[in-house]
Formats: structure tokens, C-alpha cells, sequence
């Protein structure tokens, strides 16, 4: 009997020691800022970015448009940005801006801030001026998602677009 059980207490212990050096799954293989800027430019396209010629989504800061005023509205510096896709109103009466930002090595914080100002900044502005866009500044998201992309939403019906680009980032 003491053998049987011994042989059953080691069998035991073979099994557990055996699943604890189980394989992890792998982790998703990182993406390159070519593939996030697609990324976000898509999930921001199909997930309720509005495409209208006074809001377009931006991936890169080109000279000749005005990308480079768009980052500057938000706060945020090129430099500061691995990839981005962004989309905003440029237009005062309207409290609109998606961003999905990875932020250069060291400038999440930084990244945070800006669009943490910028959802400030809209809510201060539209707090007497227009109720509507004023609750919509009010329900915005700033979040980090588990990947380390920066994702803010100010629009109507921010949690479902939140949760629908939130789900097209992390696939």
C-alpha cells in the first residue's frame, strides 16, 4: 500500500512540475511604427473617425498640410510619437478628436499630459458655450492600453467607439 501510495504522491509531483514548465503562450511579435500607424489609422477609419475633409485622420506630420497644426491643437510634439493616427476637429463647435498614440521610449507621461490637456481644454471651452459638446468633452476617454498605445476618444458615443478601436488595436 505505502508503494502504491508513494508511486501516486511522485506521479503527482512529476504532473505538476511538469505542467509549471509548460510553454507560455508567445507573445504577439512586436509591430513596427509602419504597421501601428496603419493600425491606428484603420481602427480609427472603421470604428467612428469621421471622414470629412475638415477632420481627417493624420499618420504623419508632412509640412504642406495641416497635420503639424493638429498635433500642435493636442499638445503633442513629433518627436515625442513612435506612430499615431489621429482625428480631430479643427472646427471650434465641435468637441471631436481620436487619437491612438505609441509613445516614444520614455514619453508616455508626456504623451498623457497633452491629450489630457487637450480634453481639459475642450471641456473648459464647451462648459457655457454648447451643452451637447460639452457632455461629449465631459464622457472622453484617455486611457493606456495593455500594448502601451494611448488611446483618447471624444465623440458621440465615445464608450462604443472607445471599446470598438480599443478592440481592433489589440486584434
Amino acid at each position: 500500500m505505502k508503494k502504491i501510495l508513494t508511486a501516486a504522491l511522485a506521479l503527482a509531483l512529476t504532473l505538476t512540475a511538469l505542467s509549471g514548465c509548460a510553454g507560455k503562450p508567445a507573445a504577439a511579435p512586436a509591430r513596427t511604427p509602419e504597421e501601428l500607424t496603419q493600425l491606428y489609422a484603420d481602427a480609427i477609419t472603421q470604428n467612428g473617425g469621421e471622414m470629412v475633409e475638415y477632420n481627417p485622420v493624420i499618420s504623419e506630420v508632412k509640412e504642406d498640410d495641416m497635420s503639424a497644426m493638429i498635433l500642435e491643437s493636442l499638445g503633442l510634439n513629433a518627436e515625442d510619437l513612435e506612430a499615431f493616427g489621429i482625428s480631430m476637429s479643427m472646427m471650434n463647435v465641435k468637441a471631436y478628436g481620436i487619437a491612438a498614440v505609441m509613445p516614444a521610449e520614455g514619453k508616455e507621461g508626456a504623451v498623457r499630459d497633452a491629450l489630457q490637456g487637450f480634453i481639459d481644454n475642450q471641456r473648459q471651452s464647451f462648459e457655457q458655450y454648447l451643452a451637447d459638446q460639452y457632455e461629449i468633452a465631459k464622457s472622453a476617454k484617455l486611457e493606456t492600453l495593455a500594448d502601451g498605445t494611448v488611446l483618447m476618444v471624444m465623440c458621440e458615443n465615445s464608450d462604443a467607439v472607445y471599446e470598438a478601436i480599443k478592440g481592433a488595436i489589440e486584434g
